[in-house]
């Protein structure tokens, strides 16, 4: 059991342009909470801000290995995307930003006596957590390999494209890379077009042993995960073996409940008690319309949250008592729902009583 995320304001130490669309940023960590920061590979941090006078929160994977003392998320510019464009244009070294504690499952814990491989499928800005896991597992497992696969529309949009061929140099021949675009003619045709479902198939045909591969991992647009996740499901890899990192918030899904016309739910509510940091508040939350979590925020509990999308976890917490039906879920494994834990912000009341624990994680 952990202790429930939270934030703390943390001073940028570093401001880098990494393409002309994204920028990484590196936090200064006071002594005091250097354990809370403490973070495994390919896990993300919450940022948070005020801008134009509402609380806006967004999730950013690490990219900086385990060993490499710093903290530091890269941010991509997005069309409309006002926190990513906050973060591209106004933000500079010595400014204080609220950051929560790391979380994530984007992982598999290293082992140094372990031999592996590791394949990595990647597209844009899903390249961050890749920086994190690539640096880590390849120190920490020195007989272990790693091959990725990088999707972009042309070479110049490659976010750390020098840090990956550093990368590539220092472990030659335990790490191959692959740079596959869409708007340019490679050299070679196998890495020409998108990440698609025939791209793929071909790639892990000319280039993966796909039984011997221990571990995939696959962060990216929802297309290429999409079609990733399938191509090697196809192939009988087992779930177990591939890890997928959802980023970005979801359009509302069509089964979600509106609330009546005036704003507020309607109908019978039920009594749910709300644990965090080891006091329980209760709250009544309707059947129907609002979800466990906006209902306790409702109540100005101050719970951990970020996308409110069912993708980035913020908000897991353990279901004691009762039961609840989750809209949507892109973010738990499924080992984790089948221990109880329920993302907050999807989950409505099925039973009279519930009881969800956010200091249980």
């Amino acid at each position: 059991m952990s202790a429930a995320p939270q934030f703390h304001s943390l001073k940028v130490i570093d401001v880098r342009k990494e393409t002309d669309e994204a920028t990484s940023l590196a936090f200064e960590v006071p002594c005091g909470l250097g354990e809370a920061y403490t973070y495994s590979q390919g896990q993300y941090l919450t940022l948070r801000a005020d801008i134009g006078g509402e609380d806006l929160r967004r999730p950013y994977s690490i990219c900086s290995g385990v060993d490499d003392a710093e903290l530091r998320v890269a941010v991509k510019r997005l069309p409309g995307g006002r926190f990513s464009n906050f973060v591209n244009d106004d933000v500079t070294t010595g400014d204080m930003v609220d950051v929560m504690t790391p979380l994530g499952n984007f992982y598999v814990p290293v082992d140094a006596d372990a031999e592996r491989n590791y394949v990595g499928f990647a597209g844009g800005s899903g390249i961050t957590p890749f920086m994190s896991i690539i640096k880590t597992v390849l120190r920490h497992e020195p007989k272990s390999t790693f091959t990725l696969f990088y999707g972009n529309r042309t070479i110049s949009s490659v976010m750390f494209r020098e840090a990956l061929g550093e990368l590539k140099d220092r472990y030659m021949g335990r790490l191959r890379l692959f740079h596959v675009l869409s708007d340019e003619v490679p050299e070679t045709e196998l890495f020409a077009g998108l990440l698609n479902a025939e791209k793929i198939s071909e790639l892990l045909d000319s280039l993966v042993d796909v039984a011997a591969t221990d571990h995939f991992f696959i962060c990216g647009p929802g297309p290429m995960m999409e079609a990733a996740d399938a191509e090697l499901k196809s192939r009988g890899v087992d779930a177990k073996r591939i890890k997928l990192e959802v980023f970005g918030t979801p359009a509302p899904h069509a089964s979600a409940q509106p609330k009546a016309a005036n704003g507020k739910d309607t109908g019978p509510a039920a009594k749910v008690g709300v644990i965090l940091n080891g006091v329980r508040t209760d709250v009544a939350v309707p059947f129907e319309g609002t979800s466990v979590l906006d209902a306790a925020l409702e109540r100005n509990l101050d719970l951990p949250f970020a996308c409110k999308g069912g993708v980035c976890c913020t908000c897991k917490a353990k279901l004691v008592e009762g039961e609840v039906r989750m809209d949507i879920n892109y973010g738990l494994e499924p080992e984790e729902v089948e221990a109880g834990y329920i993302l907050t912000c999807q989950s409505h009341p099925v039973t009279d009583t519930l009881i969800v624990d956010y200091d249980d994680r």
